[in-house]
């Protein structure tokens, strides 16, 4: 058997088993489902927390761009200063 009839003959053994488990009623279980389990409510507040980290997380990135740029402007200044005297 090369490799390429043992590919057509797994695709064709995921297609007849799909087929039997559709007729038999048995659900497709989602990746949540597969996971553990975790329902709308804790993939809620997952959400929300992840929502309120990102949001801190760029205020810091604004006060650490501030300041980066704050000290460059400083720096320049007392460059020119120094060019003056």
């Amino acid at each position: 058997m090369n490799p390429f009839e043992f590919v057509l003959a797994i695709m064709i053994l995921i297609f007849v088993f799909t087929i039997v488990r559709h007729k038999m009623g048995i659900p497709v279980r989602s990746m949540r489902q597969m996971r553990g389990g975790a329902d709308e409510a804790e993939t809620s507040a997952e959400t929300l927390r992840l929502r309120e980290e990102v949001k801190e997380l760029k205020e810091r990135l604004k006060v650490l761009e501030r300041i980066t740029v704050d000290k460059e402007n400083t720096l320049a200044r007392e460059i020119e200063s120094l060019r003056d005297r």
